[in-house]
């Protein structure tokens, strides 16, 4: 039987906070309900800014992709994580302040996050499922 790696990230992440490093997979799109970009971060320690950052792109939604997901289970266990930090929600626009667009603005092609508390998007949504 084959297990889906997204199932299997799931499966991590909710074995709970159990020291550092940290790996984070966040989910963005240009709507709360589209993840066209998934991005894995690591977090050495406590208060320390993320040390490794890899990015993918999918033209549909990404979350169904399970090559991507199988990349990015590669790349979590390459790093060795403690602990898998993972919510299905998507947590903002998949472009980059400075590089996508001018630092302070908003993203001239995600009008769905202009205005909006994209972390109480998350926790809504989070809240509902």
């Amino acid at each position: 039987m084959m297990f889906s790696a997204w199932k299997r990230i799931r499966k991590r992440a909710k074995r709970g906070f159990r020291g550092y490093p940290v790996a984070t997979v966040g989910f963005y799109g240009p709507d709360n309900k589209t993840a066209t970009k998934a991005a894995v971060g690591l977090i050495p320690a406590e208060g320390v800014e993320t040390s490794k950052m890899e990015r993918w792109f999918s033209d549909g939604e990404i979350r169904k992709d399970e090559k991507i997901g199988c990349e990015i289970m590669e790349t979590i266990n390459g790093w060795s994580p403690k602990t898998v930090a993972f919510a299905d929600a998507v947590i903002g626009c998949p472009h980059e302040e400075t590089k996508d667009y001018p630092e302070g603005e908003t993203c001239p092609e995600c009008l769905y996050w202009t205005d909006r508390d994209r972390w109480a998007e998350l926790e809504k949504n989070l809240n509902s499922s």
